[in-house]
């Protein structure tokens, strides 16, 4: 199964518009700040197409702002008696906040996609790590080839082309 291309522009506009409709109303200025400055960097992200750097920094910014999204959300989301009382404007800004924390762990899936395309390469690993002693895929300096002549031990195919080099 192959997993279907999303654009990182179509991301960045989707949790940028999800993001003013999340701070219409009674969230602190740090979460438009937090998510404001993450979108940012998407747009560098998006400008620079071959930085690897762009999209890490990027993919790093979601991953923290989805754990602020979650303190903030615990910390200033009204009582339920509140949230009654203070209209639909209210209700439809904490749920477009909502949607947009729910979002971000399918987007950071996409941009650790995006990073992988651009070359990075960083694997996620939870294990221990462990030294191998696995030396199968070794040649022992005490065995000489026997293709190569000694007159010059550099260029064992002297009967062929010269490679081409490429820089």
């Amino acid at each position: 199964m192959e997993i279907p291309a999303i654009n990182l522009k179509a991301i960045v506009l989707v949790h940028w518009l999800l993001t003013v409709w999340g701070c219409m109303s009674l969230l602190p200025s740090s979460f438009a700040w937090g998510n404001f400055g993450v979108l940012a960097v998407g747009v560098w992200a998006i400008a620079q197409r071959d930085s690897i750097d762009a999209v890490l920094m990027f993919l790093l910014g979601m991953v923290v702002t989805i754990l602020t999204d979650i303190i903030h959300f615990g910390i200033f989301y009204p009582r339920y008696d509140l949230a009654t009382e203070t209209g639909s404007t209210f209700r439809f800004s904490q749920g477009m906040a909502i949607l947009n924390l729910l979002l971000k762990p399918a987007s950071c899936f996409f941009v650790y996609q995006m990073y992988r395309e651009r070359g990075g390469d960083y694997n996620v690993n939870f294990g221990f790590p462990s030294v191998s002693r696995n030396r199968d895929a070794y040649q022992s300096i005490d065995q000489q080839d026997e293709s190569s002549s000694p007159a010059n031990p550099f260029n064992p195919a002297q009967e062929s082309k010269p490679a081409v080099r490429t820089y």
